[in-house]
């Protein structure tokens, strides 16, 4: 049952295979953020909320408090250009796994984030900041991830793009063509059900990350990242075997 799953990073691409990712990765990227909210009371996939923070810190002297905005900021931006370099390191070199590099960097991060968790309550000042700029840099990853598979038409992290262009498309469709003569106004169906599968991922991540968080705790990470090796499991298997047979 998990075969369509397992091909969603492969270098053949479809519509059908980046909507399947991207609802993956919506689904991951909802539960990262609730579930980080939780542990460090901070919404790590919102740059617009950042920003804003850090603009209204500075204004208001908190000199600090706008420094640990900025560097979460520049830790989403790194994310996303990590992702950059390893997607053409892998592409230059025909990798089958080049769109699963970063995934499989990501899965490890959550998994170290579950530590950060187990020791933050033991160095809260230490800890907690780092916590931060780590779960900025995941989203900032996988946001550039599906960003680049999907050539900018679908994104996973936030859902204000996503919640636009639905209420659009969704404006179009009760619009009521009363002018003879005129164009008629119709809506796009399938960017309709593309942005409501997306954003209804998302939030569906967001209850169960929140959920598991609550009752499970840290350990909560450990399916996110088993289900985002599973993403890639296929291609790196297919290169491993490519590298074996190249050195016999």
């Amino acid at each position: 049952m998990f075969e369509p799953i397992r091909g969603a990073t492969s270098l053949k691409r479809t519509p059908q295979t980046d909507l399947k990712l991207g609802g993956v990765l919506a689904f991951v990227a909802g539960a990262t953020n609730a579930g980080g909210f939780l542990a460090v009371g901070q919404y790590t996939s919102h740059m617009t909320g950042i920003v804003s923070s850090v603009a209204d810190r500075l204004v208001l002297g908190q000199l600090a408090l706008a420094g640990a905005g900025i560097s979460a900021l520049l830790a989403f931006l790194f994310g996303a250009m990590c992702t950059a370099w390893l997607v053409n390191w892998g592409m230059r070199r025909s990798l089958h796994s080049a769109y699963g590099l970063p995934l499989m960097i990501e899965a490890v991060l959550l998994l170290l984030f579950g530590l950060f968790g187990a020791t933050m309550s033991l160095m809260t000042t230490v800890f907690l900041p780092l916590t931060v700029v780590l779960l900025c840099f995941i989203m900032g990853l996988q946001n550039a991830v599906i960003t680049k598979i999907s050539r900018a038409v679908i994104r996973t992290t936030h859902v204000t793009g996503l919640v636009t262009d639905f209420g659009i498309e969704l404006g179009k469709l009760l619009y009521v063509n009363r002018l003879p003569g005129h164009p008629a106004i119709r809506a796009n169906r399938e960017r309709l059900r593309v942005h409501g599968l997306l954003i209804g991922c998302f939030f569906l991540g967001g209850l169960s990350g929140a959920l598991g968080f609550k009752y499970v705790g840290y350990v909560s990470t450990v399916p996110l990242a088993a289900l985002l090796l599973l993403l890639v499991m296929r291609p790196a298997l297919e290169d491993w075997r490519s590298l074996r047979a190249a050195r016999t």
